[in-house]
């Protein structure tokens, strides 16, 4: 039976071995993001715990991802990740004999959780690679949008299965379970077809290093536009957590329970995204483009909505697009840069992401509380707005053709020459 255009990326053995396991560590991985939450809210009482926890994991990936960059470049994927995936099991087990023999403290819980930020900035480029070896670059792009549904996905069960069990078996059991997913996916990695997979080409010895990724990021300069896109859309036009918070608790007057409703409508829309991205052949720039625009006006036209119904359905749209935004950059990326570098193109992916919500986070919420939620979301949104026509333009110049012309999508040639060594 012929697999279907969408999901045409199960088709390899090896790719749905890699779907499941990678669905079962995504629940996981949320289970276990919100049984460290409630572990420190449990010990400290006070949210600001949660915070510094959230820094410590976050601040390595802005420091030593380049280095996993260059790891991912130069070392076989399948033993690094195999060694890495067991580090993120083995502290998934600490954590659970700290919460099952009763935490009195928070410094063990902030030295795991250090810990676990250094294994994911070093393993992430890795597994970014690796998952382009498993199917190969035709199907890259369905991969990565069907990779965003089995996200969403994930970390809806993870969060639903969290919320029962910490009442009912403790947060020890749900780091238990997170343990366990990493096991999966050794399995996983171990039983795939080393014949049918589509090895990336190595670094070079002369390519080595984090000097020579950084020249070669800084001479691709539309890489650079839509790095320097992502970031400014990532920082004021993703991190709806806390401007849905705001609006919740503030002009909707829905308070924690709107709050929920929002996050499971924004989960939604972000598995409809996935899905159409995963329906689409080629994710070219004009779609990137008009995922940017939709997402950039969608935010304006929420900050307005009167009420929270009519808030809820705006962001449908916007979540939507915002994964067929990322899903977009992330293959333009891939396969529009050299092969040996693809774990150091990775890695500066992975620095725009933690620097986006490390930045967008806080000044949002500075926004909402001196401007107000409303005000907040329009401003950033018509900011977005603003900085996604000036991308296009700069990307057009780049690519040496108009700008209707990228947009439009008229021309092959704009997508072709984005591939080419001519536009570096």
């Amino acid at each position: 039976m012929r697999t279907p255009d969408m999901f045409r990326a199960l088709r390899h053995h090896n790719y749905r071995l890699w779907a499941g396991a990678d669905f079962l560590s995504v629940a996981g991985t949320w289970m276990q993001v919100l049984g460290v939450n409630w572990l420190l809210l449990s010990i400290t009482g006070s949210a600001t715990s949660l915070g510094f926890g959230l820094f410590l994991q976050s601040l390595p990936t802005l420091l030593l991802a380049f280095a996993g960059g260059c790891l991912a470049d130069r070392l076989p994927a399948r033993p690094l990740l195999l060694t890495t995936q067991f580090l993120h099991g083995l502290l998934a087990a600490v954590l659970a004999v700290i919460a099952l023999t009763g935490a009195g403290s928070v410094w063990p819980i902030y030295a795991v959780a250090l810990l676990g930020g250094v294994v994911s900035a070093l393993d992430g480029p890795a597994l970014g690679r690796f998952g382009a070896e498993v199917v190969g670059p035709e199907d890259l792009p369905n991969a990565l949008a069907l990779g965003s549904v089995i996200s969403s996905g994930g970390r809806i069960l993870g969060m639903g299965a969290a919320g029962v069990l910490i009442p009912v078996a403790g947060t020890g059991t749900l780091f238990v379970l997170n343990a366990l997913s990493f096991a999966v996916i050794i399995v996983a990695i171990c039983r795939m077809r080393a014949g049918e997979m589509h090895p990336l080409p190595r670094a070079a010895a002369e390519k080595v290093g984090i000097a020579a990724g950084l020249r070669y990021i800084g001479g691709t300069r539309w890489l650079l536009i839509l790095l320097g896109l992502a970031l400014v859309l990532g920082a004021l036009g993703r991190n709806y957590q806390v401007t849905m918070a705001a609006m919740s608790d503030g002009p909707l007057g829905a308070g924690a329970a709107g709050y929920g409703l929002l996050s499971v409508v924004f989960a939604a829309g972000a598995v409809v995204g996935g899905l159409y991205a995963a329906s689409r052949r080629d994710l070219t720039f004009p779609l990137l483009f008009a995922a940017a625009a939709l997402t950039g006006v969608g935010q304006v036209l929420s900050g307005v909505m009167p009420g929270l119904l009519s808030f809820a359905l705006m962001l449908l749209p916007i979540a939507a697009g915002a994964v067929v935004l990322d899903t977009a950059v992330s293959t333009r990326a891939q396969l529009g840069t050299a092969p040996e570098m693809r774990g150091r193109v990775l890695a500066a992916q992975s620095m725009v992401g933690a620097a986006s919500g490390a930045v967008g986070g806080p000044l949002l919420g500075v926004l909402c509380d001196t401007l107000g939620p409303r005000t907040a979301l329009v401003g950033a949104g018509v900011a977005c707005s603003v900085v996604t026509v000036v991308a296009a333009a700069a990307l057009a110049r780049t690519l040496g053709h108009r700008l209707p012309a990228v947009l439009s999508g008229g021309e092959k040639a704009g997508e072709s020459s984005a591939l080419s060594p001519a536009c570096r």
